[in-house]
């Protein structure tokens, strides 16, 4: 008879393997060696905090604030009508006057805050955000510094002046910024009365001249 090969199954062979270094993921490395570490995995970057606008409280007319010590007893009434109180912001209110009124702005639940077009509520201090839902391309420029006004450090924090601060919100056109104090520190508040502007400065041409 001749010789009869053994048949190897599958199984050997792959047990075989495991046991040559250097074959199918030997468990250890081979002499003078050094194992390497298992690749990282990757991980996805955490999402970056939104960025804060830093922002004092708006100077607020005297004794007026917070508007609940007055308005906690008053019925909630949001039927647009001329009011009876606040006569001095009803004078001079050239706002849209034909296409909204107080509560487009002011919350009829919760009168010491404001609120946007979608009912979300929103401090005074973040004020700049209900500006910015109709006035788009000044909140936009104001962000990155090229209106309104900051102060603080031009690579660290900075605290930015609201648009209050230069427009009074029931009469929005720029008439000029007063100093005045709100809440023990020095700010600017507009002005009721239109300002002369200042004359351009002189070209060194026209110095000569």
């Amino acid at each position: 008879m001749g010789y009869v090969r053994p048949r190897i199954g599958a199984l050997a062979v792959v047990a075989a393997l495991a046991v040559v270094p250097g074959w199918a993921g030997a468990a250890e490395a081979a002499p003078g060696t050094t194992p390497k570490a298992p690749a990282a995995k990757a991980t996805r970057p955490e999402p970056k905090p939104p960025l804060l606008v830093q922002a004092e409280a708006p100077p607020f007319s005297e004794g007026i604030y917070p508007c609940s010590a007055c308005h906690a007893g008053m019925p909630k009434n949001g039927t647009r009508r001329e009011l009876v109180f606040h006569d001095e912001q009803q004078a001079i209110f050239d706002h849209g006057a034909d296409q909204r009124w107080c509560l487009d702005c002011h919350d009829l639940q919760d009168r010491d805050v404001l609120r946007l077009a979608n009912g979300a509520p929103v401090p005074f201090t973040e004020s700049y955000r209900l500006c910015g839902q109709c006035h788009g391309d000044k909140y936009r420029d104001w962000r990155v510094g090229v209106h309104g006004k900051r102060v603080g450090h031009w690579n660290g924090e900075k605290t930015y002046f609201l648009c209050v601060n230069c427009h009074n919100p029931h009469s929005p056109r720029f008439k000029g910024v007063q100093e005045i104090v709100s809440g023990g520190k020095k700010t600017v508040a507009p002005t009721l009365t239109y300002l002369k502007p200042e004359p351009r400065p002189k070209r060194p041409e026209e110095q000569r001249r």
